[in-house]
């Protein structure tokens, strides 16, 4: 029984830290979605490095781009996460996100977007951060 139990532990400790691997692509090995993309919405920006990180079962893209900008992509490679040290391109926050925030953080500006299950949330030049429901619905000031 011992060796039993020895030897799923084993197997189940082999299993869950092989499963982690990063691999830097090169710049012909970059899906043609997150090119579209980059050019797409920060036109003239160089893609820096782009990381295809395989964690388990989750697939994400991580892309560095010129400007200080920092992308993650899904496997599906759908934008999830976009965090930055400068204002977000209009063009990256969804419509009735970007209208919230211009209409009552007028003197601000968003900095970092992040996508999840079930919310948006955004980061402003101040520091504070706001969520959003799916459909870009205010929710609240989080912290």
């Amino acid at each position: 029984m011992k060796k039993l139990l020895f030897f799923a532990f084993m197997m189940t400790t082999i299993i869950l830290t092989g499963c982690d691997k990063e691999t830097i692509l090169n710049e012909n090995d970059i899906p043609a979605e997150i090119k579209t993309y980059v050019e797409t919405h920060f036109p003239g920006a160089k893609i820096l490095q782009c990381v295809k990180d395989k964690d388990g079962l989750e697939l994400n893209y991580d892309v560095i781009i010129d400007g200080n900008f920092q992308l993650e992509f899904n496997k599906k490679k759908e934008i999830e996460s976009i965090d930055g040290v400068s204002k977000l391109p209009d063009s990256v926050i969804p419509a009735k996100i970007l209208t919230y925030v211009q209409t009552n953080y007028v003197s601000n500006f968003i900095t970092d977007w992040e996508l999840d299950r079930n919310n948006q949330q955004v980061e402003l030049d101040n520091g504070i951060e706001l969520k959003f429901n799916k459909d870009g619905d205010f929710l609240r000031i989080d912290n």
